[in-house]
Parts: structure tokens; C-alpha cells; sequence
């Protein structure tokens, strides 16, 4: 696996700026959760569109923004590692509450999962980022990484919405990489990766690995597009574990229709008369 240099991180910068550009918006707003990748975009971005110390402009003018969006469940130590994040790297905040969604959703859905809930909680941080871009005329950076979207361990229309994103090809333990780079605090590196979707989620318990090995498995999975299914499994079980190889399997093709292109009918009616 191709290990992150400062000229990656540079080429990524790049990418956010024309891209950025292209679609016509000078800034840009993130949901920071305290986990690293949005610690790392949120980084990225503060390099991709910062401005000077001197430039004293409001809230609304600055170009790189974030958003932190707490529910009733959210965990403090990821509040305040947020904090951190933006203290240490001067990046602009503001905190708005999604507690109050969160309460009428347990109200009216009284016999939730915790799963479902998380979900839930994950679009309407999306639909609370979507109304600020809307307001100040911003655009969405998604901060989903290529682990997460292979294995479709992500909110569809939550977390996994956005309008450009520049971690998406890169796996988990290349992001930790770049934090590196990003000198982002050692307390978000070092803490176990959660999506925060409940008190104690834990990525890789629910995954049942540790991205090390399963951003491994990933990348071998990858490097077998070419054979058949038959063959792929065949192939990724001469490498690892059975119980992997089908965990893991299942999890890509069973959500693969998160990240797949919406189906719109082109009807042709010439054909009809």
C-alpha cells in the first residue's frame, strides 16, 4: 500500500481548490465530529483556503468553515477534541445542536435500534450542513474515507453526502498517515475509531477487524476486480481467513447499493408509437 507523503497531501490540496472552484464557491463547510478523517478534511481544508491572521472577517466571510453537531448521545471527549482541532489549527467553528431532533426522533420512535437512531442523527447532520451551505453559500466537503465507502459503513444521505470528497480514495490507515502530516492532536490519532453513532460504537468491533488488516484485505479485493466472483473468493481465501474473506465480502456486495448511482429511466418513445 502506497504510503502518504507531504507531496500527496499537496496534490490533495490542489484537488479542493479546483475543484472548489469549478463549481463556482469560494468556501467551504464541514461536520467535525472529533474522529480523524474529519479531522483531516477539516485540515486539508484550512490549508486549501486559508487567509492571513490579519484578515478580519466575520464568520459568514471565512472560507473554510466547520460544524460541530452534537446529539444527546455524543460523547464529550469527542466535543472537546473538536475543540482542540480548531484551537490548534485555527480553524473556524460553530456549534449547532442536533439534541433537539434527536429527542423527537426517540419520542416518536420509542422501540429504535441504536443503529437506527445513529442513522437517523447522521441525516439530519447532513440536512443541518446542507441549510448552512444553503444560507451562506457554501460547498459540502465529505470526509468519508475508502474503507468506509468500500465496505459501505456509512449513512446513505448522512455522512456519506457531500459534493466533493478528498479522502474517498484513500483507506483508514492512510489517513492516519496524513494526520501526521496535518499535525493534528494526538488525542483524536490515538482514541478508537467511532462514528459516534451511539454510546460505545466502536468501528472496528462492529466490523469484526482492525483496519490495519482489513485495509489489507481491501486492497488485495481491489487488485482482483478482474477475476470473477468465483475466482476473487477463491483467490482472497488463499490469503486470509475464510470468516474474513465472507464477512467482509458480504459487507461490500450487500451495500453496494449506498455508493452506486441513483437509476433514472431513459424511456425511449419513438419506439412506443
Amino acid at each position: 500500500m502506497h504510503s502518504i507523503t507531504n507531496k500527496d497531501k499537496g496534490l490533495i490540496i490542489d484537488f479542493l481548490r479546483d475543484c472548489v472552484a469549478k463549481r463556482g464557491f469560494k468556501k467551504v463547510i464541514l461536520g467535525l465530529s472529533g474522529g480523524i478523517d474529519s479531522a483531516v478534511v477539516a485540515a486539508l481544508c484550512k490549508e486549501a483556503f486559508s487567509q492571513s491572521k490579519d484578515n478580519k472577517e466575520s464568520m459568514l466571510d471565512v472560507k473554510c468553515k466547520v460544524i460541530l453537531m452534537p446529539s444527546l448521545s455524543s460523547s464529550q471527549s469527542s466535543i472537546q477534541d473538536s475543540l482542540e482541532l480548531c484551537n490548534k489549527l485555527d480553524i473556524s467553528y460553530e456549534i449547532l445542536p442536533i439534541k433537539a431532533f434527536d429527542r423527537a426522533f426517540c419520542e416518536n420512535y420509542p422501540n429504535h435500534s441504536p443503529l437506527a437512531r445513529g442513522n437517523f442523527c447522521a441525516r439530519m447532520r447532513m440536512a443541518t450542513l446542507y441549510y448552512v451551505s444553503q444560507m451562506e453559500q457554501r460547498l459540502v466537503i465529505g470526509t468519508s474515507n475508502k474503507s468506509e465507502i468500500m465496505l459501505g459503513y456509512g449513512t446513505i444521505f448522512g455522512d456519506l453526502a457531500c459534493a466533493i470528497n478528498p479522502i474517498g480514495n484513500l483507506y483508514k490507515t492512510q489517513i492516519y498517515q496524513l494526520a501526521q502530516l496535518l499535525n493534528i492532536p494526538e488525542s483524536i490519532i490515538n482514541k478508537p475509531p467511532s462514528a459516534d453513532l451511539y454510546q460505545g460504537q466502536n468501528d472496528e468491533n462492529e466490523l469484526g477487524y482492525k483496519y490495519v488488516d482489513i485495509d489489507r484485505f481491501l486492497e488485495s479485493y481491489e487488485c482482483s476486480n478482474h477475476k470473477s466472483n468465483e475466482e476473487k473468493i477463491g483467490y482472497l481465501k488463499s490469503i486470509y481467513p475464510n470468516e474474513m474473506v465472507e464477512s467482509l465480502n458480504n459487507r461490500i456486495l450487500n451495500n453496494a447499493f449506498k455508493t452506486s448511482p441513483t437509476e433514472i429511466f431513459f424511456p425511449n418513445f419513438k419506439d412506443t408509437k
